[in-house]
């Protein structure tokens, strides 16, 4: 039984027990604001002190702006449903989802690669740090990684805009996940499954890579330094 039509799913969440639904709530909804206040917060003094207008509060600021949207994206759909009983979610709506916070996910991945070659910088060529990592050059890094996020999940949410849905319409989640709708879909999914999961290893494998790369120079710089106060005041950095 095939449906090409399908207006709405059912987000099933984590549990259907009344107690532990009222638990995950208040836990959730805690962590959802100290996440938000403690991010707008660093926001918000990285744009008044103009102390903090230096690349790594840049990126600082960005990183925080991502975790903003990323929980945004998600939670409060989900405490929407533990709080209603409305479990249902439009096809538009889930889509969005399923877009923004893999947008959001994938683009922070880049920004934390980013943010450790600036320390690798500011450690290992500290004279030229001002040249390399200036205005323009950090502007023009921030939009790179929203690039590559945007190039990263393109492919696969394209292919997924052509799937079929079998009798079932209830996703096994409490958000719109790739995963989730590929197993409730009839159609062949071996094609964009391979593209999730290749597009997923190199986003994984590349950012790693770059993040113990410029850790692995920043240390092997720091140990080398001659004095005790300069390698303390380097790894504080």
């Amino acid at each position: 039984m095939r449906n090409r039509t399908v207006t709405t799913f059912i987000l099933l969440g984590l549990t259907e027990d009344p107690k532990l639904k009222t638990l995950i709530f208040f836990c959730l909804f805690l962590t959802y604001l100290l996440s938000k206040t403690g991010n707008l917060t660093i926001i918000f003094l990285i744009f008044i002190d103009s102390h903090l207008k230096t690349a790594m509060y840049f990126f600082l600021q960005n990183l925080a702006f991502l975790e903003i949207s990323f929980t945004t994206a998600c939670i409060p759909r989900y405490l929407y449903n533990i709080s209603t009983g409305d479990r249902t979610i439009t096809y538009n709506n889930c889509d969005s989802q399923l877009f923004f916070t893999d947008l959001f996910g994938v683009t922070e991945f880049f920004l934390l690669a980013v943010m450790s070659y600036d320390r690798y910088v500011a450690i290992c060529k500290p004279l030229h740090y001002i040249t390399i990592m200036n205005s323009k050059i950090c502007k023009r890094l921030i939009f790179c990684c929203w690039a590559a996020g945007l190039l990263v999940i393109l492919p696969p949410l394209s292919l997924g805009l052509n799937l079929e849905f079998c009798d079932s319409n209830a996703i096994d989640h409490f958000v719109c996940d790739a995963y989730p709708l590929l197993k409730i879909s009839c159609t062949d999914k071996w094609l964009i499954e391979q593209i999730v999961i290749v597009c997923a290893v190199l986003t994984f494998i590349m950012t790693l890579v770059c993040v113990v790369l410029s850790y692995a120079y920043i240390i092997r710089t720091i140990i080398n330094f001659p004095s005790a106060q300069q390698r303390k005041k380097a790894f504080s950095t």
